[in-house]
């Protein structure tokens, strides 16, 4: 069966015949890339990195290093979301402002170096959830061969895998914007905040973390097995977040959960 969806994408890719891909170093836009450099070759593809305030900047060392690991054409721009009219007031429909103003960056560079398509890496998993983000890929032009392909995270992993990229177990990942709850408003103070907690968590060896933010409350997300990390290290770690600016640190007992700040919408 993945032998077939691979082929499936292959071939959605051989009929863009160029494309620029919207690289974010995470475990889908990766094996996109991989998968448009494998069928495509090499003067057909070129990886574009979005460098911005919400875009961790662990996160953008780490896309440049892959896309050299790759050996694909890699271009980083500089885009601020907080510039975005609407965006900073994080209103449900804060995703959209975000890929409709990346897309309108990446537009332009396909036009002026010579590719036919801007693709970014949805997935089938996306269809069932909150995504206003895919809104504004449909309103541009803008595909989404992994979806097309029917291609689900999992899946993704395990083809991944078989490419032995370095990402195929990688958490997943969601710009910084996505810990500050909806109708708070992002600031670039609260999004280094959310950076900074997260990046010593993750130094005490936690895989997969989120400090979901709440005015002054961090609301820390961990997968399960690593609760008793925080326990273990919770006076360091209330130390440590309450000189980043935050008051009450706090542990969600139901763990990880992605778009967990989605379930305030109606």
């Amino acid at each position: 069966m993945l032998t077939v969806k691979y082929k499936r994408l292959q071939t959605i890719l051989r009929e863009m015949e160029s494309v620029v891909v919207a690289f974010s170093g995470g475990v889908d836009s990766t094996f996109l890339l991989k998968a448009a450099l494998d069928t495509l070759g090499a003067d057909n593809v070129l990886a574009v990195t979005a460098d911005s305030e919400s875009y961790p900047s662990s996160e953008l060392e780490e896309a440049k290093r892959l896309a050299e690991l790759i050996g694909v054409k890699h271009q980083v721009i500089e885009t601020s979301e907080l510039a975005i009219p609407g965006y900073a007031e994080n209103n449900k429909n804060r995703c959209y402002f975000c890929k409709n103003s990346l897309f309108e960056h990446l537009l332009p560079v396909m036009e002026e170096q010579g590719f036919q398509n801007v693709i970014y890496g949805v997935i089938a998993d996306d269809m069932n959830e909150f995504r206003p983000g895919m809104k504004a890929a449909k309103e541009k032009g803008i595909r989404g061969p992994l979806q097309e392909a029917e291609l689900f995270k999992q899946e993704i992993r395990e083809l991944s895998k078989t490419f032995e990229l370095p990402t195929w177990d990688k958490p997943s990942l969601a710009c910084l914007s996505s810990r500050i709850a909806y109708g708070e408003f992002i600031t670039k103070e609260k999004l280094t905040k959310v950076e900074k907690a997260e990046d010593y968590l993750r130094s005490l060896h936690i895989r997969q973390v989120r400090v979901r933010t709440h005015q002054d409350i961090a609301r820390i997300e961990v997968e399960p097995n690593d609760m008793s990390i925080l326990l273990k290290n919770h006076d360091s770690i209330v130390k440590e977040l309450q000189e980043y600016g935050y008051k009450y640190v706090t542990l969600d007992l139901l763990g990880y959960h992605s778009g967990s700040m989605n379930k305030v919408l109606s």
